[in-house]
């Protein structure tokens, strides 16, 4: 083989490695990446059984209860939709009926979240972005940027 042609098919050899990898590292982060939804997207377009996602909103009063195996039930509310949840975990200190939640998890089949991971806020005046931004579209929330307001119907909003 030439000195040319041997370059020549080194620099193809490199380039096909190199999108191997690319491709190798597009498929890790793929699957690591968690979406975020609120109860009024899931319901417009429902991201399935196999992907896993987080949903934000408030839990809605009086739907926190137990389950006949002992986890937790409840429903998240964007105030335009709902999203019922089971936890098998302990909760955060922090989580109670009528605050903002985060829950990542996936659902099942027959539509309901079984979440993997719990995430409450950290005190009272605080809301996530993504939950904030998602009832800010549904109408709900009244404050001008993260944590400055509660949402409308929350004890603290009235």
């Amino acid at each position: 083989m030439r000195h040319r042609n041997r370059r020549l098919a080194t620099i193809a050899l490199a380039g096909i490695v190199l999108c191997i990898a690319v491709a190798l590292g597009f498929t890790a982060v793929g699957s690591a990446i968690v979406y975020f939804y609120s109860p009024s997207e899931i319901a417009a377009a429902h991201p399935g059984t196999e992907a896993r996602i987080r949903v934000g909103g408030l839990v809605l009063e009086e739907s926190v209860g137990e389950t006949e195996v002992g986890a937790t039930r409840f429903v998240i509310t964007d105030r335009a939709r709902e999203v019922e949840v089971v936890y098998a975990g302990l909760l955060p200190d922090l989580f109670r009926e009528g605050q903002g939640v985060v829950v990542e998890g996936r659902f099942d089949a027959s539509g309901v979240l079984q979440a993997s991971n719990v995430l409450a806020k950290h005190d009272e005046t605080y809301m996530p972005p993504e939950v904030a931004e998602a009832l800010r579209e549904a109408g709900v929330w009244q404050g001008e940027g993260e944590g400055e307001d509660t949402p409308a119907g929350t004890p603290e909003s009235r």
